[in-house]
């Protein structure tokens, strides 16, 4: 018998099983709900289940066979890209999906703006982003939700490839009227009397933490956060001074108070940002072309993006 059930169908049975609900689907897919729920019924129709119970409240849930089916569907949705991945080598042209994932810390700076100016020069490619802290970036190259990653070279397991980009060196955020502000330099045993706001991401924290560690210090931390704008705002509010890797555009907090940025010296290990792919994934000519690409523009960029000398 001929299989009558379209690769669409199964996206639009991914996409609702994924996000419990035809309106969510809808917006992941970019197609409208009648076309969704018209699209799982023929699917219904021809596999001869049922692949989901409606609740009131809880939008839609899988039922036994549509859980079974579901991962069917998923690895069948990767195979066809693939298959497209292989043709577009084949024939010499880039075109296809790019997932791509980013350290949340520094993914407002460069992703966009890096999105944007690959997709001008080869418009047949369609990117998605997810941001993400560096433990949960591992798991997403790991099950293939991501093809790369956009990350430090912080931690790095065995089965995971890195492509290093362009190193940064730690800095001191500091407010405008802290002690140490009129300084051109700091060195850890200067800053380790007072209080300190630390970026308290996985394994980010870490690394900051290890400055301190190495000189036979404790760090004196006073506040954490894990979001970056939070983190200038209590600098530049005085509640204790940060260390950074990547310098803001301008020196100022998200509320508007100045702030400063002063290099970290004692030869502290900078971190290298660059891109990570899974070791044992085939890279395709998209990818080479990714990663081609985002080296040069990060490159040309980082002096004005990432605060690097020039």
């Amino acid at each position: 018998m001929p299989l009558r059930y379209t690769l669409r169908q199964l996206e639009y049975f991914v996409a609702v099983g994924e996000t419990g609900s035809i309106a969510a689907a809808s917006q992941q897919v970019n197609v409208s709900s009648p076309s969704i729920s018209a699209g799982i019924s023929q699917l219904e129709d021809e596999l001869g289940v049922k692949l989901f119970v409606r609740y009131h409240a809880q939008g839609l849930t899988p039922t036994l066979a549509g859980r079974k089916l579901l991962d069917h569907a998923q690895t069948v949705l990767r195979q066809a890209a693939a298959l497209r991945d292989l043709a577009g080598d084949l024939s010499g042209s880039i075109r296809g999906p790019l997932a791509i994932g980013c350290l949340s810390t520094f993914a407002q700076i460069v992703l966009p703006g890096l999105r944007r100016s690959f997709v001008e020069q080869h418009g047949e490619v369609r990117i998605s982003q997810v941001e993400a802290d560096q433990a949960e970036l591992f798991s997403l190259l790991r099950q293939a939700k991501i093809d790369l990653a956009l990350s430090y070279d912080l931690d790095l397991p065995a089965d995971l490839l890195f492509f290093p980009i362009v190193a940064l060196p730690p800095l001191v955020a500091i407010s405008e009227d802290h002690p140490l502000a009129e300084l051109s330099e700091v060195l850890v045993q200067q800053l380790a009397p007072y209080p300190m706001v630390l970026l308290d991401l996985p394994l980010s924290s870490d690394y900051f933490l290890s400055f301190f560690a190495k000189a036979g210090l404790r760090a004196n931390i006073a506040e954490r956060t894990r979001d970056m704008a939070v983190m200038r705002s209590l600098v530049a509010n005085g509640f204790g001074y940060s260390i950074v890797n990547v310098r803001p555009l301008h020196d100022v907090a998200p509320d508007g108070k100045p702030m400063r940025f002063i290099p970290l010296t004692g030869r502290p290990r900078p971190m290298t940002l660059g891109l990570m792919m899974g070791k044992g994934t085939e890279r395709t000519r998209l990818h080479r072309a990714f990663i081609s690409h985002a080296r040069d523009w990060i490159e040309t960029q980082s002096s004005q993006l990432l605060g690097t000398d020039p």
